[in-house]
């Protein structure tokens, strides 16, 4: 089933379409109906024989720039890299930067447009599950710092997003699970009856899974495109999540990292009687279900409230979390204390 979404940007709409095969077809007749002088395909070291050498070669003065693959190499250094790249191309604002791959590079292809030469376009062309329903969706790019995930990035909006599912056939196992938790966490905040339909029949169908999700995010961004209130509802379990990433030098994935760090954001809410405890068990059975972690036992608690202290959701030195009243009824909290995650985590401290 295809299915295309329609997104609210700054100056313009742009679709997001979910469909097998678009690679081949629909993103390169986009490209060429805009007649920019030409089209520089930014990928990492693994998709580039897969999908970045033949698609560079449909697109109009198509080139190829290839970063290492990995959240560790989303820094100050690959971005220069590609800014050098894109000037031996000769990339000038007649230019189109399509990046095809997961979230970190989307991110990274994304904060290259933002700023190289004040401002290029961009395509999105997410290749794994998590990009298709999260990252590659409402214009948010950035880097890592040494301190801490995305705290240096830019909006940029995409002229189109091309979710080709073909693309999954390729992905491994391990990050085709990490993008299921971003899936589960779209449905908790705001289709509930997709977790039930996970929790009943598994991930399937795949483009309905993510057409679904992705909706969500739409939703959310064409309400809130700048993050000031309800687009924030996206970062449940992020908090800690991102916490865990950067404590473990991102040896924990961020789909990984995020299922549990949704774990932890539901205990908390259950700890603090705005949901009922039943619902800290459906959270976790649905994970369970589809083989996503719900606890950690690598680091502290300790480590990981520094991680969380230099978390860009903080506001006047306090951090800021996103709990549930029920599946489906997300809400954002500010006034949580230190004493408060430290048990949280301690509950989620363990193997089981």
């Amino acid at each position: 089933m295809a299915a295309e979404l329609t997104v609210q940007g700054a100056d313009f709409t742009y679709p997001v379409i979910i469909r097998s095969g678009v690679l081949a077809e629909s993103l390169p007749e986009f490209v060429q109906q805009r007649k920019f002088s030409r089209a520089i395909v930014i990928t990492n070291e693994t998709l580039a024989p897969l999908y970045g050498e033949a698609l560079a070669a449909r697109l109009p003065g198509g080139r190829l720039v290839t970063v290492p693959d990995g959240e560790a190499f989303k820094n100050w250094e690959t971005m220069q890299a590609i800014y050098g790249q894109l000037l031996a191309h000769g990339a000038d604002r007649s230019t189109v930067i399509v990046a095809l791959g997961g979230g970190v590079i989307g991110d990274m292809a994304g904060f290259a447009a933002a700023t190289f030469m004040r401002g290029i376009a961009v395509i999105q062309a997410p290749t794994s599950l998590l990009a298709m329903v999260d990252a590659s969706i409402g214009g948010k790019t950035g880097i890592d710092l040494p301190q801490g995930k995305n705290l240096v990035g830019a909006f940029k909006d995409p002229l189109a997003v091309f979710a080709d599912t073909s693309t999954l056939s390729s992905l491994p196992e391990v990050e085709f699970r990490s993008g299921l938790a971003e899936v589960i966490k779209s449905g908790l905040i705001g289709d509930p009856a997709l977790v039930e339909h996970i929790q009943a029949h598994g991930p399937q169908p795949i483009e309905d899974m993510i057409a679904r999700a992705a909706a969500v995010k739409v939703k959310l961004v064409n309400t809130d495109r700048l993050e000031h209130g309800e687009r924030a509802f996206l970062n449940l379990g992020h908090t800690f999540g991102h916490a865990l990433e950067q404590a473990s030098g991102y040896a924990w994935k961020h789909g990984l990292a995020v299922a549990v760090g949704t774990v932890a954001a539901v205990r908390l809410s259950a700890r603090r009687e705005l949901c009922p405890p039943e619902l800290v068990e459906q959270v976790e059975n649905v994970l369970r279900a589809v083989n996503l972690p719900v606890r950690y036992d690598d680091l502290d608690p300790a480590q990981l409230w520094e991680a969380m202290r230099h978390d860009k959701k903080w506001r006047n030195g306090a951090a800021t979390f996103v709990l549930l009243e029920a599946s489906g009824q997300p809400v954002i909290v500010r006034d949580v204390v230190v004493q408060e995650v430290f048990a949280v985590l301690e509950s989620v401290r363990g193997n089981s």
